[in-house]
């Protein structure tokens, strides 16, 4: 493995929207191999989301595409040792690293929050960030304001 990259695994899209992002979502989603709970889980909270927004002209899928957009970060800071000094750089972010974090976030902080099912929780979290507002929004201002804060170190960058 020393020079060789892995090969990328294909990913096959979901069966109602035929997308590969909803996919994607659904596995970092899912506990213990159950995926067809986690796809039930997903499109039970589009649906609650498209409930909660109903004046919207956007569908449920549009409205959570929107929503990952909105909490996706640009920059995140990576410690970087040098000459016994610890310094946080700002570095910018892979395009396919964006979005893993930025759905990793949505499922975190849905995770946090106080509902009854997982479903609700998952549809307000991604009403929120489909606002600009939440434990994922703040998670990604809080990662642009390290990194601006820290730009004095973007030259130590790798």
């Amino acid at each position: 493995m020393r020079k060789t990259k892995p090969k990328k695994r294909v990913i096959l899209p979901d069966p109602v929207f035929n997308d590969i992002k909803v996919t994607k979502f659904v596995n970092h989603l899912m506990y213990d191999g159950k995926k067809n709970v986690s796809y039930d889980i997903f499109y039970s909270a589009l649906e609650i989301v498209k409930a909660k927004l109903p004046n919207d002209e956007k569908s449920a899928l549009e409205i959570w595409k929107a929503a990952l957009d909105n909490i996706t970060p640009q920059v995140e800071v990576k410690s970087r040792r040098i000459g016994g000094a610890t310094f946080q750089v700002p570095t910018e972010i892979r395009p396919d690293r964006k979005e893993s974090v930025s759905m990793k976030n949505v499922i975190l902080y849905a995770r946090k929050r106080g509902g009854k099912s997982m479903a609700d929780k998952l549809a307000a979290e991604i009403v929120d960030a489909y606002n600009n507002q939440g434990g994922a929004f703040k998670r990604k201002e809080d990662m642009h304001r390290m990194a601006e804060a820290n730009r004095a170190f973007a030259h130590f960058r790798f």
